[in-house]
């Protein structure tokens, strides 16, 4: 039961950062002309050089199936279902939003690539957190990858590139690229940070005459493990225990109010650490 409930709690946070990436994109960047990487990109392409009798998200959907198919035939079985669940919801939402949003939120263009590049990578940011995806150049990516030797990102970004200054045969418009640019560049960037934020963690020494009990109930409530380590004051020469431990950077809040409610007198140095390995934290990767 609650692994179902678990479940349902990651697919819920997946429709909602699948609703802020297609208000990013029917809100600023279609209505405005603003052509940006991937297969939506591609779904805006069709749009305006169909005379928008093709919405964004028929084409998306449609070529990512076509891409699934594809990579199922050459890599296996190597989508999820949050992979499938995210195009299909992908897609409904960007139709049927793009049916309510007829003309931008914002008249400048360039705050429309800025605006809409934010929504866009954070929608897409938190669909990654939660292991969901949208396809698209991802999976292109991937089967490239099998044969050459060539970074996914590297891929991804090249074919980004591509797919932007084609706007320039249906816009003919210098400025219709670099706005899709703009978009391209502060999507990625939003995406790193949503990414990344998830997993900050951060590294503690604590400094008490009540460790054992601080350590007991930080171990308890938190469920990380700790490291006691013997320390010596230079001023008092008296030893003692210190504590060390690795957690998560929201899970400092509940450490501070623990050692508070045990020893209010407690010393206590915080730093962010660039990156945690092994059990609990991120996967040891060569």
């Amino acid at each position: 039961m609650k692994f179902s409930i678990t479940e349902a709690k990651s697919y819920l946070i997946i429709t909602l950062g699948l609703c802020i990436y297609s208000l990013g994109w029917t809100a600023f960047l279609i209505p405005s002309e603003i052509v940006p990487g991937g297969v939506g990109g591609i779904g805006t392409l069709i749009y305006y050089a169909t005379g928008k009798s093709i919405p964004v998200g028929y084409s998306f959907f449609v070529i990512n199936i076509f891409l699934i198919l594809i990579a199922l035939r050459l890599l296996g079985s190597r989508f999820g279902i949050k992979t499938i669940f995210g195009i299909v919801v992908g897609s409904v939402l960007l139709s049927f939003q793009q049916e309510w949003i007829t003309e931008p939120l914002v008249d400048d263009k360039f705050m429309a690539s800025i605006i809409g590049g934010i929504l866009a990578g954070v929608g897409i940011g938190i669909t990654i957190t939660q292991g969901g995806s949208t396809g698209g150049t991802d999976i292109v990516a991937m089967m490239i990858n099998k044969y050459k030797n060539i970074s996914p990102g590297r891929i991804i970004l090249y074919i980004d590139i591509f797919i932007i200054a084609s706007s320039y045969i249906i816009f003919e418009d210098i400025s219709t690229i670099v706005y899709g640019y703009v978009e391209m560049g502060v999507a990625a960037y939003t995406i790193d940070m949503m990414i990344s934020g998830s997993k900050q963690s951060a590294q503690l020494f604590i400094m008490s005459t009540k460790y054992e009990e601080v350590a007991e109930r930080v171990s308890e409530e938190t469920g990380r493990g700790i490291s006691m380590l013997h320390s010596t004051g230079w001023y008092t020469r008296e030893e003692n225990k210190m504590l060390m431990i690795v957690v998560r950077k929201h899970e400092t809040q509940h450490i501070f109010k623990v050692i508070k409610e045990v020893d209010p007198k407690a010393f206590i140095s915080m730093g962010s650490v660039m990156g945690v390995y092994g059990l609990g934290f991120e996967e040891i990767r060569a």
